[in-house]
């Protein structure tokens, strides 16, 4: 077996999967290295990660099932799934011998996987957009902490530039340790130092001194217009799972 260390990143990934049909390698296992694991029989292939090589597979991609496919496996990629990896060299492979789009083909147990792990991660990516609530910090700019099943948060980013565009504003991903900032202008990825992450992560002395105003204006509000015999708790349940009450604030 040939286990394929890569750094990560969905372009390292690909890199990899390039690498397993240029040296024709047939018994791969492709590994993070945040998570590999010493294998005694495996011989170790450190992928160094190339745009060039990565954009070879994306259009490989592409030419048999459109750029839909490409970011079906980007989804993939972001649900942090155990064999994610597996999943993508299988998906690519299966693309290439058949020259089609295999996508559709359920029948499949490989696919069948795929297509239910981008439903799941599709669903996390339009709750956080719905669910997460930003608080205003002293600068007037705004905040908001998230922490999300899956990797969503580069997914959820165009949906936030594009309603907040005259609004500096951050997201952080509690979960994962880097955050994401928006300045009027461009937007930036940012992995925290130890004293950042711990005010982003108890950002309450950092907020503006009309920010429990507005909460409780909020509450006060959502509690004047919930009619009490008109609950429905299964359905609002249904709707509005309990995981996700940590990110509302009419709910603290």
């Amino acid at each position: 077996m040939i286990q394929m260390i890569y750094d990560g990143s969905f372009e390292g990934l690909l890199t990899a999967v390039f690498e397993v049909f240029e040296y024709k390698y047939d018994d791969v296992d492709i590994v993070d290295n945040q998570l590999v694991t010493s294998h005694l029989f495996a011989e170790k292939h450190f992928v160094i990660t190339s745009s060039e090589k990565a954009e070879r597979v994306v259009k490989d991609i592409e030419k048999y099932a459109g750029k839909t496919a490409v970011k079906m496996l980007l989804l993939v990629f972001l649900s942090e799934n155990e064999i994610r990896e597996k999943l993508i060299l299988y998906a690519v492979k299966y693309l290439v011998q058949e020259k089609r789009n295999i996508f559709q083909n359920f029948a499949d147990n490989y696919i069948m996987q795929i297509s239910k792990i981008i439903k799941s991660v599709r669903r996390e990516k339009h709750r956080m957009e719905a669910f997460v609530r930003f608080q205003q910090l002293q600068d007037s700019s705004f905040y908001a902490h998230i922490e999300p099943d899956f990797d969503v948060l580069p997914l959820i980013v165009p949906h936030f530039k594009n309603r907040y565009a005259s609004q500096k504003w951050m997201i952080y991903d509690l979960r994962r340790a880097y955050g994401v900032h928006y300045d009027l202008e461009q937007i930036d990825f940012f992995v925290p130092d130890a004293q950042m992450k711990m005010n982003l992560h108890n950002p309450s002395h950092l907020l503006h001194e009309k920010e429990h105003n507005f909460e409780l204006l909020w509450k006060n509000y959502f509690n004047s217009t919930n009619i009490k015999e008109r609950r429905n708790k299964k359905l609002h349940l249904q709707h509005l799972p309990k995981r996700y009450w940590k990110y509302l604030t009419e709910k603290k």
